[in-house]
């Protein structure tokens, strides 16, 4: 009797277990979930736009700030040199404008009647010119008498020097005019050179662009910095936070952008966090092979007898309170419901 209870009691097992992995084998396939997963956030690195030294540092390392709190100041003395250079630059102009303009305005007609005097000019040399060519031929018949000729030839001498006087007070008059025309234009580029300058004073003070977290401080009052690829500091956004997590190729029919998922941060792992789906990488630089720098290098994973890439799966965690517990590559767990509906992003279709 207990041989035939054994005998049943082996096989009941053997199938339960059997059912058992059945049943969970299909429950990870609807519901893909990975421990290699780490908690991300956008960092940007704080270069400033000017060069000069730090004189005020109003942040420490691991320090949390407010959208627009000051980070630090760079010595503005050179700046504010530059802008009271420029202003005192266009305030010149602005008084050679000034006189220049009250030249022209009175000699309002000055241009018009300095044409009109240059034809009446003109006129008149050319009659003189006339009157003297008709005029000496008659010299040799005796007709005008050598005084009469020179008179003629004097005449003629004063109306072109009247021309040659009448366009030199046409060129000045005109002259006036295109140094005003000039004035104005150096007028513009100082104006445009005192908006650059006080853009560089106004470089000279950094404050937080949005709520985050200062890492990777490592710097003093007095130390010099500049635009270039050495950051002051980093800032990690903490308005947004995310899981990446790297799933099996097989696993991504199971997953879609919009998806619910289930969180949880090795911080504290008690605690359960609600996030979407974001997005599915679609690129990656296998670790045995380099495709393109910029790609992210996921490991593969040795599933049977096949070794099954990963893919990231960014996953944004909808409420990522207390904050404490988000720190920029933490390890974490990654559950996405699959029975959920996923709402179309970007680029899905």
């Amino acid at each position: 009797m207990r041989r035939n209870l054994d005998r049943l009691i082996v096989p009941g097992l053997a199938g339960a277990a059997v059912l058992l992995g059945v049943v969970l084998v299909a429950r990870l396939s609807r519901n893909p979930q990975t421990d290699d997963a780490i908690v991300m956030a956008d960092i940007i690195n704080v270069v400033p736009q000017v060069s000069g030294t730090i004189d005020e540092l109003h942040v420490v390392d691991n320090q949390m700030v407010r959208e627009g709190d000051l980070l630090f100041v760079i010595d503005q003395r050179p700046y504010r040199f530059a802008v009271e250079r420029a202003r005192a630059e266009i305030a010149a102009l602005d008084g050679e404008i000034d006189v220049t303009q009250r030249r022209i305005e009175g000699q309002r007609f000055a241009v018009e009647a300095a044409r009109a005097a240059v034809h009446r000019a003109e006129e008149q040399a050319k009659n003189a010119g006339d009157t003297l060519q008709r005029t000496e031929p008659l010299l040799g018949k005796e007709f005008v008498t050598p005084e009469q000729v020179d008179q003629l030839r004097t005449a003629k001498l004063t109306a072109e020097a009247g021309v040659d006087e009448a366009r030199q007070k046409l060129d000045q008059a005109e002259k006036d005019v295109g140094n005003l025309l000039a004035l104005r234009a150096q007028r513009d580029a100082a104006q445009a050179a005192l908006g650059k300058a006080e853009l560089d004073l106004g470089y000279c003070t950094l404050r937080a662009p949005f709520d985050a977290r200062v890492v990777n401080l490592h710097t003093a009052v007095g130390q010099f910095v500049a635009p270039g690829p050495v950051p002051v500091f980093s800032l990690v956004d903490d308005r947004a936070w995310y899981v990446v997590a790297s799933y099996r190729e097989t696993d991504l029919a199971h997953i879609a952008p919009g998806m619910e998922a289930e969180l949880y941060v090795l911080t504290d792992p008690r605690r359960r966090f609600r996030g979407t789906v974001q997005g599915i990488g679609w690129a990656v630089n296998p670790e045995d092979l380099q495709i393109t720098p910029g790609l992210p290098r996921v490991e593969r994973e040795l599933q049977w007898v096949h070794i099954a890439q990963r893919f990231p799966v960014r996953i944004r965690v909808e409420d990522p309170r207390p904050r404490e517990l988000f720190r920029v590559g933490a390890s974490a767990v990654a559950i996405v419901r699959g029975g959920s509906s996923p709402r179309k992003t970007d680029g899905e279709h």
